[in-house]
């Protein structure tokens, strides 16, 4: 019996197969995009750029595709970087130094991560778009050295910083997770597994 193959459009594998898990489907071919595609992220919202991702997939591959798109979002920067959180500045050191600079001693560090996925099927038409939001606030150093955003991210409901949280963490608590524990019905349904 052949699986439905999904696609998820991105080249990284650590995050195909962490949305993989994720989504709860095992009767269900997952891979990478492939290697070539690079799709610019020209939208002006995440729903936008996960779309524009899943498209590309779904038309390249010619199967189910699933895009997603995240961002940090600080509510005293007016929910910057937001949608230029990857391009925030030129790598993970400067970001987290931008970042800490901005906000210097202020006592308002309320932030959310914002994940959101886009299901196209096989002829790039949306079928379905989820959202998940994690909440916490900016810490006033990185937890730990050489991290991303995560390692200054504090997870109030988890007691550590994003990038300590465990898989079954970041499914349930994760920006990812609650998108994909949303999508995962959908997913299955759309694609006839239940």
């Amino acid at each position: 019996m052949n699986l439905p193959v999904l696609t998820i459009a991105s080249g990284n594998q650590r995050k195909v197969s962490e949305i993989s898990e994720m989504l709860d489907v095992l009767s269900l071919k997952v891979q990478k995009q492939p290697d070539y595609l690079n799709v610019e992220e020209t939208g002006n919202t995440y729903f936008e750029n996960a779309l524009l991702k899943a498209k590309a997939a779904a038309l390249e591959t010619k199967t189910w595709a699933l895009g997603d798109d995240s961002g940090l979002e600080v509510d005293i920067l007016d929910g910057r970087p937001g949608i230029y959180s990857a391009r925030y500045a030129k790598n993970n050191a400067e970001k987290i130094k931008k970042l800490i600079n901005e906000l210097s001693d202020s006592p308002y560090r309320s932030a959310r991560f914002i994940s959101c996925m886009v299901l196209c099927d096989s002829s790039g038409n949306l079928v379905k778009d989820t959202t998940g939001i994690c909440w916490g606030e900016i810490l006033k150093n990185p937890k730990y050295p050489n991290g991303e955003f995560e390692s200054i991210f504090w997870v109030k409901e988890a007691n550590c910083v994003y990038g300590e949280l465990s898989q079954s963490q970041l499914s349930k608590l994760g920006s990812r997770g609650k998108a994909a524990k949303i999508m995962s019905p959908y997913l299955k349904k759309e694609i006839g597994l239940i």
